[in-house]
């Protein structure tokens, strides 16, 4: 079987999906993926460029009498969406009504009272958007980079938390220019006793994956 290199924006989900495992645990468990599991322990964030060995598929085998009509059902596997919402001043909107599109399909709600919504979608779902408190809010489901072992030394993971913590880094580009810096400052000063010096030390890192949740 091949080998998978991930491209920005997929998931071990809709990867392991679209090589016919309804379940990504079959390929990230995998003991030839040892090495890819270590780098990236949280399945959740990988990385564009990392490699991922994809196994075998096993027949699953059922016995059913002959000579009658038989219906199997299978469920679609789903994916779930976590999301704390907060207002420019990074206070939660708790219990606040929202409406959800995500690849085409609607769906509405509140959200609890820590300001989180979480909703199951569509396993493939890359795109959506989320109207909530007069604001509408463009989602990049599953682009989220890890900080940790890749090439760009985690400027793009800083960049995109930033980003969805409502601070401006200018483009997603791995670059650290004057406007990344920036809002590492702003970060930074919103965060004290954190040093206002631009840089994302350990410190700063870690206060930064805390108020993102990840």
């Amino acid at each position: 079987m091949p080998v998978h290199t991930v491209q920005q924006g997929e998931c071990l989900s809709r990867i392991a999906l679209n090589y016919g495992f309804r379940d990504w645990k079959a390929i990230y468990n995998h003991a030839k993926n040892a090495d890819f599991k270590k780098k990236r322990p949280d399945p959740n964030l990988i990385y564009p460029g990392d490699q991922i060995y994809i196994p075998d598929k096993t027949a699953k085998k059922i016995a059913v009498e002959t000579a009658k009509v038989h219906k199997f059902r299978v469920a679609l596997p789903q994916r779930k969406i976590k999301i704390a919402v907060e207002d420019w001043k990074h206070r939660r909107l708790a219990n606040m009504d929202y409406e959800l599109e995500v690849e085409g399909r609607p769906y509405k709600g509140k959200t609890d009272g820590s300001g989180i919504l979480e909703k199951s979608v569509p396993i493939g779902a890359e795109y959506g958007k989320l109207k909530i408190n007069g604001a509408t809010l463009k989602l990049a489901i599953a682009h989220l980079n890890p900080i940790d072992d890749t090439d760009d030394l985690g400027v793009t993971g800083i960049q995109m938390r930033l980003k969805n913590l409502g601070y401006d880094t200018g483009p997603i580009d791995g670059i650290q220019g004057p406007i990344t810096t920036a809002a590492i400052k702003a970060f930074q000063a919103d965060n004290p006793p954190l040093a206002v010096d631009g840089i994302c030390g350990p410190k700063t890192t870690a206060k930064l994956i805390e108020r993102h949740g990840c």
